[in-house]
């Protein structure tokens, strides 16, 4: 248990990542949160808030917030990337330059990298190659949930058993249970699609179907998931757990997701556009519903609830005649 107080440092000011500093902080860990926004940073010293992502949860005394990234790194044992999967490489190429002996490297983004199609841990591999232990945690989480100590369980799955012991140690609370894996690929694929499904669900509801719907696209959309998973690397098991089935039904079923949320504008009639505008922050299920169905077809998996959300984020269909044309579908068997 010694290790698991030596420092963390938490990279990005966004809702989850305040969220996990938070957490720890809580915890009794040493905990530093990094922001690349000077102005945020300062505004959160001096309020001892996130304003802008978590303005109802005031930060612990003694978690500390800086700019400095060298800062952020200086002491820490364990590194924890927790921004948008368009800016991982990023962040993590930045990291790189600190790396230390004894540094292990955790991420809470869930996604698809954009442009590449990569799962996060093959851009870590391919910055930091095998010799630093990684990991990922994922799982059914709001952030605003989380930082407000509501009960909570996760995923923490990593390529290093020790590794995964001691983060989610490092992590576990009375109010926050950590499960560990160590199908790092599985657990990232349930993080990633069901982004894409989330806007699915969205869509349905914002076009007036009911419960019914609802349910029927979870059970299916869990499917195609855990089709996707497999053909990948994933154990079948791993999305029945809480960064499969978990995840897909917390995004799908409550309007603090913001990939539902985004879903819902558009079957109601707005553009794809305002949509995301009106949201404020990354919809993770845009980028990925095209590298969704683009590994779909290479694979050979059939996923058609994600194609017909990538067609109408593509503007080839509205959304009502992408329920047509699933429903157009012809008959077969519910399993196999």
């Amino acid at each position: 248990m010694a290790q698991a107080q030596e420092p963390i440092a938490v990279l990005g000011g966004g809702s989850w990542g305040t969220a996990l500093a938070v957490l720890l902080a809580h915890s009794g860990q040493s905990t530093m949160l990094w922001s690349r926004d000077p102005v945020q940073v300062a505004n959160m010293r001096r309020a001892r808030r996130n304003a802008r992502f978590l303005p109802d949860t005031e930060l612990p005394a003694d978690l500390q917030v800086t700019h400095d990234l060298a800062q952020a790194l200086q002491q820490a044992r364990d590194v924890l990337v927790v921004v948008p999967s368009a800016a991982f490489r990023t962040v993590l190429a930045s990291v790189t330059h600190y790396l230390s002996n004894g540094m292990r490297i955790a991420w809470g983004t869930k996604g698809f990298e954009p442009g590449t199609g990569q799962l996060l841990h093959q851009v870590v591999s391919s910055l930091v190659g095998q010799r630093v232990p990684a990991a990922v945690i994922s799982g059914p989480t709001f952030a605003r949930e989380v930082a407000s100590g509501l009960p909570t369980a996760v995923t923490v799955a990593a390529t290093d058993q020790q590794f995964a012991t001691q983060l989610a140690e490092r992590l576990h609370s009375k109010r926050f249970r950590v499960y560990t894996s160590t199908d790092l690929i599985g657990v990232q694929v349930g993080g990633a699609v069901k982004n894409v499904l989330a806007i699915a669900a969205g869509i349905a509801d914002g076009l007036g179907f009911g419960a019914n719907t609802r349910a029927a696209l979870i059970t299916r959309g869990l499917a195609e998931l855990t089709r996707l998973g497999v053909a990948l690397g994933g154990q079948p098991g791993t999305f029945t757990g809480l960064a499969g089935l978990g995840d897909l039904v917390l995004t799908c079923t409550d309007d603090q997701s913001r990939n539902r949320r985004f879903g819902l504008a558009l079957g109601r009639g707005a553009a794809v556009a305002s949509a995301q505008t009106a949201i404020g922050q990354v919809v993770e299920g845009m980028e990925a519903a095209a590298v969704v169905v683009s590994l779909a077809r290479q694979y050979r998996v059939e996923m058609p609830i994600c194609a017909e959300v990538d067609r109408v984020l593509r503007g080839v269909c509205m959304p009502r005649a992408a329920v047509d044309s699933l429903l157009a579908r012809d008959l077969k068997p519910e399993l196999g």
